[in-house]
């Protein structure tokens, strides 16, 4: 007397579960690839050992032709605390500076004097040596 089970083992392999991962995945790097943002001067950033990455709120760049930018706009040397004072108004949290290597320190010192004035969290954007 044979007896056989009801309950029969398929071997086929659902990738319905496989193409959700896949899709959870796309979604995940579309969404955090955009909290990278460049600065919108081309500045040549100098080399640190340790590279953290911050969100970028406000940024300025100074580029080495001392052409001065906050968030992607152009604006003068004298422009800068104004500029600063509306879009820290607006929010409080980190300025990025984003100033070229060949710019002197004294430039660098005073556009972080600025920001911590506004009591502002001042980081310097660097990029990890090679």
């Amino acid at each position: 007397m044979a007896l056989q089970s009801k309950n029969k083992i398929e071997a086929a392999f659902s990738m319905s579960s496989m193409t959700d991962i896949i899709f959870l995945l796309l979604i995940f790097f579309m969404l955090t690839s955009s909290f990278i943002t460049p600065s919108g001067l081309p500045v040549n950033l100098p080399s640190s050992e340790s590279s953290d990455i911050v969100m970028q709120e406000i940024t300025v760049s100074i580029t080495k032709d001392l052409r001065y930018a906050v968030n992607d706009r152009q604006v003068s040397r004298n422009e800068i605390k104004n500029e600063l004072a509306t879009l820290l108004s607006q929010n409080k949290g980190y300025v990025v500076l984003h100033i070229d290597k060949e710019v002197p320190v004294e430039y660098l010192v005073e556009i972080g004097g600025i920001a911590a004035s506004l009591e502002a969290n001042v980081t310097i954007a660097t990029q990890p040596f090679k």
